[in-house]
């Protein structure tokens, strides 16, 4: 009988020792509820499988994709900011390429406190959409303007520090990877 008795029982008994009239009785006590596992992705899933409630498995920002994908085909301008360290040669550069384009704004800007132009909270208000060079500008980013960019698509471009300004090969990852997440041709 002690085993169905915890903590909660424990100190309700506790307080009431001393004479008081109303002392705990010992019907039906029920335990609580292992609140870890009420908390617990897997477990919510069981719990909502069995009440038959759609339960979110995917994240928000895959919800919001889902629900407004990238729509180039309005009438406004797409704002474009390209983010890299030191915004020396590779987001200068796609800048430079993409700025052509008549259905995009683009701006450029760095991580590193010694960059050309150094990214500033305005920059990242004006952004609908953020492409890094690399995943820890992405990490700097996120880290610095957390509330800023919850909503913003980051994309990363994979493109490493081993290249120069205006550099042909470059340029051409730049144009196939920006083109091939906008959908766009430069």
């Amino acid at each position: 009988m002690s085993e169905n008795r915890n903590r909660a029982w424990r100190r309700a008994k506790n307080r009431n020792k001393g004479g008081s009239q109303n002392a705990v009785k010992d019907v039906g006590y029920k335990p609580e509820k292992n609140w870890k596992l009420m908390y617990i992705r897997s477990e919510k899933l069981k719990r909502a499988l069995s009440l038959g409630i759609p339960y979110p498995v995917k994240t928000l920002n895959q919800m919001l994709d889902e629900e407004m994908p990238i729509d180039i085909n309005t009438n406004e301008k797409l704002n474009l900011l390209f983010v890299c360290s030191r915004n020396q040669w590779r987001s200068p550069t796609a800048e430079k390429v993409w700025s052509k384009h008549p259905k995009l704004n683009v701006r450029s800007a760095g991580t590193s406190p010694r960059a050309r132009k150094t990214i500033t909270p305005k920059d990242v208000q004006w952004a609908d959409i953020i492409f890094v060079m690399e995943k820890k500008h992405k990490n700097r980013v996120v880290a610095e303007f957390t509330r800023m960019v919850d909503h913003k698509p980051i994309h990363v471009l994979d493109i490493p520090d081993e290249y120069k300004y205006m550099d042909d090969e470059l340029i051409e990852l730049v144009n196939l990877s920006v083109a091939s997440i906008l959908g766009l041709s430069e």
